[in-house]
C-alpha cells in the first residue's frame, strides 16, 4: 500500500438562519494550505451575521487502496474535496469541528452511509493535478469479463438440459 499526505486546513463557518427549529448553520467554506502546526481552532471571524473558525494540522492521506474512489472524484464534473465534520464542544463554545476529510469519492460514501454528514469544497487545480498523477500511478481498473448467459435467457445451462433431456428420451 502506497501513501502520500497533503497538509490542509478547514475554515469552518456559521451563520444564522430564520428558522424557529434550526437557529443557525455550519458549513464548511474553504479549504486552505497548511498554515501551522495542528493546535486548537483559531476564530477568524466573530459576529452576529458571520463566524468563521479554522482548523490546522489536518492530514489527508492519498491512499493507494482508495485509487477508484479518487479516479471517480477526478472523472467527476466538479472534483472536490468531501468534509465529514461533527458538531463539539471546545473550550465551552459549540464548534462544527471537521473530523475526516478526503478525496475519495468511495470513503465519502461510506462515511454518509455511516449517517455522518459530509459536506463537499471544490478541488484547487494544484490538488487536482496531484490527485491524478497519484491515481494515474495506482487505479488499475479490472478487465472485463465476457459474461455467459443466464440460464433462462438460453444460456449454456439450458444447452447442458437439454443435452441431458435428449440422453434420457433415447434421442
Amino acid at each position: 500500500m502506497e501513501t502520500e499526505a497533503i497538509s490542509i486546513g478547514v475554515i469552518m463557518q456559521c451563520t444564522p438562519l430564520s428558522s424557529r427549529w434550526q437557529p443557525f448553520q455550519w458549513q464548511p467554506i474553504e479549504i486552505v494550505g497548511q498554515v501551522g502546526p495542528a493546535g486548537a481552532p483559531h476564530c477568524l471571524r466573530n459576529d452576529p451575521a458571520d463566524t468563521r473558525w479554522l482548523f490546522t494540522g489536518i492530514d489527508v492521506t492519498l491512499c493507494s487502496t482508495e485509487a477508484e474512489g479518487y479516479f471517480l472524484n477526478i472523472s467527476a464534473p466538479a472534483p472536490c474535496w468531501f468534509v465529514m465534520w461533527r458538531i463539539e464542544e471546545v473550550d465551552g463554545a459549540e464548534l462544527a469541528v471537521p473530523k475526516v476529510v478526503t478525496l475519495s469519492y468511495n470513503e465519502a460514501a461510506r462515511l454518509m452511509d455511516g449517517g455522518e454528514r459530509v459536506d463537499t469544497l471544490p478541488v484547487s487545480a494544484e490538488i487536482l493535478e496531484r490527485l491524478t498523477a497519484f491515481t494515474h500511478d495506482y487505479y488499475h481498473p479490472e478487465p472485463k469479463r465476457k459474461h455467459k448467459k443466464p440460464s433462462f435467457e438460453g444460456g449454456e445451462g439450458v444447452d447442458k438440459m437439454a443435452r441431458a433431456e435428449g440422453v434420457k428420451n433415447g434421442s
